[in-house]
């Protein structure tokens, strides 16, 4: 059975929002067991905690917010959260979009192993998906179906692009995420770049932060730090979304070319149905070898 964990210390940083193109300092800061992941706009005086109903925007990122006070780009910093299982967190920050910093969680995980982890008295909450639920649109597919672990099998396809068809499976714990998912960047088409500017997205991205595609390559002089980089960031998207509902999940995740939009709609849709799920404190037992624990000292 798993407890509830924070972190042992606060940790800041900054950095440039990667749609708004401002920069951002934020605040990582310990919580008390059973508040969850609470974000705090400093600017705003505004709380928003975390739930599928704080998500008001799926356009190419997911957006939070409350009584019109937004927070972008949250899913790569819950993604990170989830993965090395950060339940209960206050995080505050100046600004209206989380810092993309390098385009993957990797300096996320920098962050919260210099912080430090510390278990908690309370237990963690599962939800557990006890009969299949899909949803279909626009030829982009996302279900989620009984497992005994928390799995996803990923699959996209850009027809006629250096991308391809890329598919990865995986099963999703501490150490698969920090080794195989963490360090996948975001990335976007060269082509595309000038009309989401001229829509105020995008506006922060570079090559810093991002890998770029064209009809050869990547634009980019580094290389890709995966073969399958585009897939994975995905996964690591994927992740994030699922993760609003603030609970630990057994079942598998199957998607096609789904994104942001068509990942809350599954979540909301699975909701929902009572008979779809149950909630439970933690029944997984896990083998403490697939566990990474950082101690406060």
């Amino acid at each position: 059975m798993r407890k509830q964990r924070t972190l042992c210390s606060p940790i800041k940083a900054s950095g440039i929002g990667l749609h708004t193109g401002r920069k951002v300092e934020i605040e990582l800061n310990p919580a008390k067991e059973n508040s969850g992941i609470v974000f705090y706009r400093e600017d705003k005086d505004v709380e928003i905690q975390l739930s599928e109903k704080s998500v008001v925007d799926t356009q190419l990122a997911t957006t939070i917010g409350k009584d019109g006070v937004v927070i972008k780009t949250v899913e790569h910093l819950l993604s990170t959260l989830f993965a090395l299982r950060i339940d209960n967190i206050f995080i505050k920050l100046k600004g209206d979009e989380i810092p993309i910093m390098d385009g993957s969680s990797a300096p996320w995980v920098y962050l919260i192993k210099t912080a430090g982890i510390v278990e908690q008295e309370a237990y963690k909450k599962t939800i557990i998906v006890k009969k299949p639920v899909k949803i279909k649109e626009n030829g982009k597919f996302a279900a989620l179906i009984p497992s005994n672990q928390f799995e996803i099998s990923y699959s996209i396809s850009f027809s006629n692009t250096f991308i391809g068809k890329q598919r990865m499976d995986l099963p999703i714990n501490e150490n698969t995420f920090i080794k195989e998912i963490s360090k996948a960047r975001t990335f976007g088409f060269l082509k595309d770049i000038e009309y989401l500017q001229s829509h105020n997205l995008a506006l922060g991205g570079s090559l810093d932060n991002a890998v770029v595609v064209d009809e050869y390559g990547i634009v980019n002089e580094d290389p890709l730090r995966y073969e399958d980089e585009f897939v994975r960031h995905k996964i690591l998207d994927a992740i994030g979304d699922l993760s609003i509902l603030g609970l630990d999940m057994k079942g598998k995740y199957i998607a096609y070319k789904s994104g942001h939009n068509l990942n809350n709609k599954l979540l909301r849709k699975l909701i929902s149905d009572k008979s779809a799920y149950e909630i439970a404190i933690n029944p997984t037992r896990e083998k403490k070898a697939e566990s990474l624990a950082w101690g406060c000292v």
